[in-house]
């Protein structure tokens, strides 16, 4: 195995021995950016060592004061000054850092890995040496799936395994599509360039966009012909830990939502413009697509929500209101066809659609509050109809959640713009979001100030926590190795798939698993295990990779200029 892997944490400092007692990020910094490692534990001085062990730099430590979220009293060395490339230690007190690099490109690896990691993720084929190394796998899933309730049989292969399971789901997927899809619309420099060696590489089309397509395929064979959506496609019960063409119980598409059928309306209405310049037929393909599920939307005005029917354990990804995804199936026809209509719908569920209070809704990305993709789509739309004053608000909105975040991550001794409650089940998903809130912010209001803010929220799941592990598998020396990820689990490899990442710390400990392995009263940052049977801790998702997509496109772009 090459480097460290983490095993679990119990929550007793007296237990969790723990390889390095400096925390860094562990892919590195830019070398004109600040950079900073925490240490919780009294220290004057700190010193950067090279990969001979020489010192190169020192500085004074500064004394950050109590972590809340951590129960860590921190000392923080500062080094932004140093910047001479290469690879270093922070060393204090006899304790080191994890290995990181000062420099260009310091990203560029770990991007690749976390972009590459949807490949691994593929339904319905085999994955085949020359693109998966030896996370190989026969195809899988290639029979045809019954509709829950009749003896009819769809024809439905493809897509992503949705998470550590190998289900298949609408919503969550039209997501994650849509993060990388505004990635490469605001970032296409940086996007273009990105080789990910998948089956399609060589082809017009940049291979992020290859990628996505392999998914908005299957989105669009979960469109039934009124137009609505079929929720998920799973089986009854979640597989055992087997590789994925040993999955062999039946499957089945299970009923209608109409959040799935905005959902899609609206990932295939944003794909449809970005698409259009690369195959014009698939293209056109998208924009029927997105305008059947409209009409059937405007047809079935109020909300169909979705259950598991009896007997079937598989994912929910249950809401109950649908105003967030019609919203954001407005914008992006508007945006799209410039149709006045889809401009009045719009504007008439940003005035009227949100209860008082809810106004934080149009700026979430997902998976089940997805309103601010809606707002992102109608600030970045150039169609003359436009309501400009509405586009300001919605960019105030924005900037105005970001400098509340700011505060939170100044309150925090490692930067996460995190409030206790927010470490839940996919904790490392809503940081990504607020550097993705924080990414935009910089854009509507120019304060260079959130730039570093996203970057500060990239330290933290890359390793600058106070469990100084990396949370992407394959990045850093001491890094995530068993996530639960059927496949990772089976493939009888010590290494996991790089570029997966894990959900991170979860205070409200959902699993039994986790339950017996971290201590009741643990701070809400330590609250993680390395585990494969933690899978409110350490599950993957495909939606927690992408708004992660959306960050390094950023900052690899920033690293490029």
């Amino acid at each position: 195995m090459n480097g460290l892997s983490a095993t679990y944490f119990t929550g007793k400092k007296d237990e969790a021995v723990l390889p390095f007692g400096i925390f860094a990020d562990q892919a590195g910094y830019a070398a004109n950016s600040r950079k900073t490692a925490v240490m919780p534990f009294k220290s004057d001085y700190f010193a950067i060592v090279n990969e001979n062990g020489e010192k190169v730099y020192e500085g004074t430590v500064s004394h950050f004061g109590y972590d809340e979220f951590s129960g860590d009293d921190i000392y923080i060395a500062d080094f932004s000054a140093f910047t001479t490339r290469g690879s270093y230690r922070v060393v204090a007190n006899g304790k080191r850092s994890p290995v990181f690099r000062i420099g260009d490109g310091v990203y560029k690896n770990v991007f690749h890995d976390i972009a590459k990691a949807f490949y691994f993720l593929r339904c319905g084929c085999s994955l085949e040496e020359k693109y998966a190394g030896e996370y190989t796998h026969a195809p899988c899933h290639t029979g045809k799936v019954r509709v829950y309730g009749e003896d009819t049989f769809l024809d439905i292969q493809g897509g992503w395994h949705d998470a550590g399971d190998y289900g298949r789901y609408v919503t969550a997927g039209a997501c994650a599509c849509a993060h990388i899809l505004y990635a490469y619309k605001m970032f296409p420099e940086v996007l273009d360039k990105l080789e990910l060696n998948i089956p399609e590489s060589g082809s017009a089309t940049p291979d992020i966009l290859e990628e996505c397509r392999y998914e908005l395929e299957w989105l669009m064979k979960m469109q039934r012909e009124d137009g609505s959506a079929y929720h998920k496609l799973t089986t009854m019960q979640h597989a055992p830990f087997v590789m994925p063409e040993d999955d062999t119980d039946e499957l089945y598409v299970f009923p209608i939502s109409s959040s799935a059928a905005a959902d899609l309306c609206a990932v295939c209405a944003l794909a449809s413009g970005i698409y259009e310049p690369y195959d014009k037929e698939f293209s056109q393909k998208l924009r029927e697509t997105a305008e059947l599920s409209y009409k059937w939307l405007e047809e079935n005005p109020r909300n169909v929500g979705f259950r598991n029917p009896s007997g079937c354990g598989t994912g929910i990804y249950v809401e109950f209101d649908d105003t967030d995804n019609r919203y954001w199936a407005a914008a992006e026809l508007f945006a799209l066809t410039g149709e006045s209509r889809y401009n009045d719908s719009f504007l008439h569920l940003y005035r009227y659609g949100f209860q008082d209070g809810m106004n934080y809704i149009k700026t979430s990305f997902g998976y089940a509050l997805i309103g601010g993709l809606g707002s992102l789509s109608y600030i970045l739309c150039d169609r003359p109809e436009k309501d400009n004053i509405v586009a300001e608000d919605l960019k105030t909105l924005f900037s105005g959640e970001a400098y509340w975040l700011a505060d939170k991550a100044d309150r925090s001794g490692y930067g996460a713009a995190l409030n206790g409650e927010d470490y839940c089940w996919g904790s490392n998903m809503y940081l990504m979001h607020n550097a993705m809130k924080f990414i935009l912010a910089e854009k509507f209001t120019g304060d260079g100030r959130f730039s570093g803010l996203a970057a500060e929220q990239l330290h933290v799941l890359l390793g600058r926590n106070p469990l100084g592990i990396s949370y992407v598998t394959g990045c850093g020396e001491y890094r995530c190795n068993n996530p639960h990820l059927r496949p990772a689990a089976a493939d009888g490899i010590d290494e996991c798939i790089p570029g997966m990442i894990s959900g991170g710390p979860n205070s409200r400990l959902d699993d039994w698993r986790a339950k017996q392995l971290i201590r009741p009263g643990t701070p809400p940052m330590k609250c993680f295990a390395d585990n494969v049977d933690c899978y409110s801790l350490n599950e993957v998702a495909i939606y927690w990779n992408s708004p992660a997509v959306f960050v390094l496109a950023y900052l690899n772009q920033k690293d490029d200029s």
